[in-house]
């Protein structure tokens, strides 16, 4: 079968990789020279802790899919570090008790550590905290250099071939397949299109399918020099109890009511995660932004805020901030809805809308993708 991906984001290339695992053939097309959206704007963590009891199964085996990848393809950067979220008050605190001793704690690698064992597991958590939940399942990505390893990968099977700096203008069903027009007027055959826009929710998206049942989210996040020594896991704090629907329950809804987040938190709807990238910088985030139309400028308040917890923490100071930016994901307003997948005509789909979970998802979501449409 020949199939035409048109977007160049993880989930699109998630789904070439499922294709071309199958032993299809794959035309991928890319407006940009490079993804530039989401897939190259986050954490690239793999975050299994913090995902809701319905989603675990696949999030599991997402992670089981990125394992596979990484040891196929060095150039993802995939590394099974971990996680600590590192507590600091006694409801804070509540909350780890209840994570660590729930149903789920064994599948997602759960146990509550008391300071000393924190810094036996990481090193650089000389700072003021209770105690951190550790997820041994949690993992990470190099985000901004996967997807050129992957397509590589994908193009030494001879069935692979990548468009870059092409924009799809016309999707044409045709009864048995389906014809795609670029805006370098070549057609594009193909047995099935599907179409993974990310955040570009107007255009042909809408042309496609007119209104989704999604929305888009904007963050804004940052990167640090070199950090001087590693920092073993990614990092979290209790604010991402707040926002991670795997905590959810009545410990989280006493934290809720008992303590307040800071104005600064409060207003940007703020969490703290932190992972080290290869080359030893730190990326550090987050905020959400629901509201359209969403600022163009970026807001200094958070990033002080995500400084001063994140030293506190490590008990030292930050490196210097190197880089500061924003970016905007596409989210399903159905809050069960792990994707949304719709299909705009016989031989086309859309699939959008993973939230903040397209790097950790993307493997099972194209894999899923291609069950349902037996590829």
């Amino acid at each position: 079968m020949r199939l035409v991906i048109i977007g160049g984001g993880i989930l699109g290339t998630a789904h070439a990789w499922a294709a071309i695992a199958r032993g299809h053939e794959v035309v991928q097309l890319e407006r940009e020279r490079e993804a530039r959206g989401a897939t190259v704007r986050n954490f690239g963590l793999v975050w299994v802790s913090g995902r809701s009891a319905a989603e675990l199964d696949l999030t599991l085996r997402s992670r089981e899919l990125w394992a596979e990848i990484g040891g196929r393809v060095a150039g993802v950067g995939f590394r099974a570090a971990g996680s600590i979220t590192l507590v600091r008050t006694p409801a804070e605190l509540a909350v780890a008790e209840a994570a660590a001793g729930g149903p789920t704690a064994a599948a997602r690698g759960f146990a509550l550590l008391e300071p000393d064992a924190v810094r036996a597991v990481n090193p650089a958590l000389r700072g003021k905290y209770l105690a951190g939940l550790h997820c041994s399942t949690d993992a990470a990505v190099e985000s901004r250099h996967a997807l050129p390893a992957l397509r590589a990968h994908m193009a030494a099977s001879g069935r692979y071939t990548f468009h870059e700096a092409t924009e799809a203008r016309s999707v044409l069903d045709t009864g048995s397949g389906a014809v795609v027009i670029d805006d370098h007027g070549r057609r594009h055959e193909a047995d099935l299109v599907i179409h993974c826009p990310g955040a570009a929710h107007t255009g042909l998206t809408r042309e496609l399918v007119a209104d989704l049942p999604v929305r888009r989210v904007r963050l804004q996040m940052m990167q640090t020099a070199p950090l001087d020594e590693p920092l073993t896991t990614a990092i979290a704090d209790g604010d991402s109890f707040r926002y991670y629907p795997g905590f959810a329950g009545a410990e989280v809804d006493s934290l809720a009511a008992e303590q307040s987040q800071t104005a600064t938190a409060a207003e940007h709807k703020m969490q703290l995660l932190c992972v080290q990238r290869l080359h030893g910088g730190l990326t550090i985030g987050d905020t959400h932004e629901y509201t359209e139309p969403f600022a163009f400028d970026l807001d200094e308040a958070p990033y002080d805020h995500l400084t001063e917890v994140t030293e506190e923490l490590l008990g030292r100071t930050l490196p210097r901030i190197v880089r500061r930016w924003a970016g905007v994901y596409s989210q399903s307003v159905d809050p069960d809805a792990i994707v949304t997948r719709v299909r705009a005509d016989t031989h086309v789909w859309v699939v959008t809308g993973p939230g903040g979970r397209g790097m950790t998802l993307g493997p099972a979501i194209g894999e899923q993708t291609a069950d349902q449409l037996g590829l």
